[in-house]
């Protein structure tokens, strides 16, 4: 299944992965003000289960152009990205350590597993773009496993410890909101948290030097906007990433509207095709 996003990098790296030499510089754009939102609303996080619901469909949207996140746990292929397999809810790819880090995991809590033999050749392409002891049946034993509910359990365990919570951690800490949590959420997921340049924490360093976040006592809609800037920035960086719909057409709709809560119904687009949320 080739979706918009996958389409993209596909084809990115047909031509090449080209990277912009001299760095945009961010700049904190102006929005209408935020709606104020006071009360048991406003101290909700982005791990109320119902908002966690909320940002699981938006990423799934960008994704894997479905608001239908949970069937993705079988999902796998090579989308020519340099990064090997990508697979599972959050694309968990075999050239990035964080599929190696959940088959282990998998492997811990349920130990001969039908994934469990790959483990060697997952440590020995870590790093590389390479399939080698992996085909040809890997990907068939990865859907295999998405029927095991451990299995899918243990997709859920890696998402939230190394992506969902360590965002929504540090959103809590900045004091931005629901959106703002959303926001973070979604830049480590595209991004990781990795001493790069393009990294989460690099994009919020970024971010934090041209605006301060309501921990500071800066303004939460110049700041998020600040940061979305900065996450532009790094997508353009590199070719596979350089489409921002995501940004542009989704979350920045939602900061204009000034839904910091990020409160139903919501309508966004991403790669011109639209969802909503009821």
């Amino acid at each position: 299944m080739f979706t918009p996003r996958r389409k993209l990098l596909a084809i990115s790296a047909l031509l090449g992965s080209a990277l912009i030499a001299a760095p945009v510089a961010a700049h904190a754009t102006t929005a209408p003000a935020p709606t104020v939102e006071t009360g048991a609303a406003a101290a909700v996080g982005l791990d109320d289960p119902a908002k966690k619901e909320i940002a699981m469909k938006i990423v799934s949207s960008a994704e894997n152009s479905s608001l239908d996140w949970k069937a993705q746990y079988k999902y796998i292929e090579d989308i020519d990205d340099g990064r090997g397999y990508t697979a599972g809810i959050i694309g968990f790819c075999s050239g990035t350590g964080d599929m190696l880090d959940l088959v282990e995991h998998y492997t811990q809590i349920k130990p001969g597993n039908v994934l469990a033999k790959y483990l060697p050749a997952l440590r020995k392409v870590d790093g590389s773009d390479s399939h080698a002891g992996l085909d040809p049946n890997f990907t068939k034993d990865w859907a295999k496993a998405a029927q095991d509910a451990d299995f899918r359990k243990a997709q859920d365990h890696e998402r939230d410890r190394v992506y969902f919570n360590p965002s929504v951690n540090q959103g809590k800490a900045d004091g931005v909101g629901v959106l703002g949590q959303f926001i973070y959420y979604d830049a480590i997921v595209m991004h990781g948290d990795g001493g790069d340049s393009t990294s989460f924490r690099n994009i919020r360093k970024r971010a934090l030097s041209k605006a301060k976040p309501p921990s500071q006592g800066g303004n939460e809609t110049a700041y998020l906007n600040a940061f979305l800037d900065a996450r532009v920035w790094a997508m353009k960086q590199e070719e596979a990433h350089s489409d921002t719909s995501r940004v542009d057409t989704a979350q920045r709709v939602f900061l204009k509207k000034g839904n910091l809560n990020l409160n139903t119904p919501l309508d966004w687009k991403v790669y011109g095709d639209s969802f909503h949320i009821g």
